[in-house]
């Protein structure tokens, strides 16, 4: 019987597929249970979603781990190497929550655009400050998205139904999404130049980290709006902060930080900065989604 170890919660329906599978699995309490060091020995398998880290240590601690499911999309939290070098295979489910963080991308763009957040804390703090309020049209406006993968590519088809122009750019060969998707390939220079909202979708790797910083954010328009649902290393959070406070962007929103939750709020707490709490994947929807096609390749894996 393979045992499964789920250390973070998952659907209910994806735990009754495992079992269902004839599978032994264990919910994991993080409260209760210890660290996942003490608790790996004799799990064949073990899913996580964002919380549990899947360290050197968790592995080496292993004594018959075959696999690591990541239900969702980054593998930040997973030590690859460790895992490769142990020969245990690592698996997540990037397809199943790209609908939901695209819908969230056009969300915080329109929030932007017309001061929503603004508006309904100045209502409820009984102030009617409706010429303090005006907003911007998305209509004819022009959206860079840095990574055209599956995410970047659906925010580009709400996007261009919404009559926006479409800038992308990627590290690989998107020529032929550009023409799928009604947008026009560019480099990340010329995006950052000439985009009104940048959207990022990009994973946290060496090459990626502090993608945007002080240089990009001043080639950004003065006018323009930068949004981050990927992950927060992306993003240098000083560098914006001092941007925000130099009035050189109009402002920006963040779903994800570079520590979660976030130990100095002052970003957060910023008047030009929209901020949640990584909540971009998190629908009802979403959840179904990545629970299921966890369970799936869990399943198939152990055939």
């Amino acid at each position: 019987m393979v045992r499964i170890l789920v250390a973070d919660p998952v659907a209910d329906s994806a735990v009754a597929k495992m079992k269902d599978a004839g599978h032994d699995v264990v919910l994991r309490n993080s409260e209760t249970d210890g660290p996942v060091e003490d608790q790996i020995k004799g799990f064949d398998c073990i899913v996580v979603r964002s919380a549990t880290k899947v360290t050197k240590g968790v592995i080496d601690a292993a004594d018959t781990l075959k696999l690591v499911v990541r239900a969702g999309v980054g593998l930040d939290n997973v030590d690859l190497e460790a895992a490769k070098e142990k020969g245990v295979k690592v698996l997540n489910t990037p397809e199943a929550p790209t609908v939901s963080v695209a819908e969230m991308v056009i969300a915080l763009m329109f929030a932007l655009a017309r001061k929503v957040t603004s508006a309904d804390s100045s209502m409820k703090d009984e102030r009617w400050e409706k010429k303090k309020l005006k907003g911007t049209e998305l209509w004819q406006k022009t959206l860079g998205i840095i990574g055209f993968g599956r995410i970047g590519c659906e925010v580009a088809k709400r996007a261009r139904a919404l009559d926006m122009e479409v800038l992308a750019c990627d590290v690989v060969d998107i020529d032929l999404a550009c023409v799928e998707y009604g947008a026009e390939r560019t480099d990340t220079e010329d995006l950052i130049k000439r985009a009104d909202y940048i959207t990022l979708h990009v994973p946290l790797v060496p090459a990626t980290k502090g993608l945007i910083g002080e240089k990009e954010l001043k080639m950004m328009k003065e006018s323009a709006f930068l949004i981050n649902t990927a992950r927060g290393g992306v993003v240098d959070e000083h560098a914006l902060l001092k941007a925000l406070d130099e009035n050189q962007i109009a402002g920006a929103a963040l779903d994800v930080f570079e520590k979660e939750p976030p130990a100095d709020w002052k970003l957060v707490r910023h008047p030009k900065l929209i901020a949640t709490p990584h909540v971009s994947s998190s629908t009802s929807e979403a959840q179904v989604r990545v629970g299921d096609l966890t369970a799936e390749k869990v399943i198939a894996e152990f055939k």
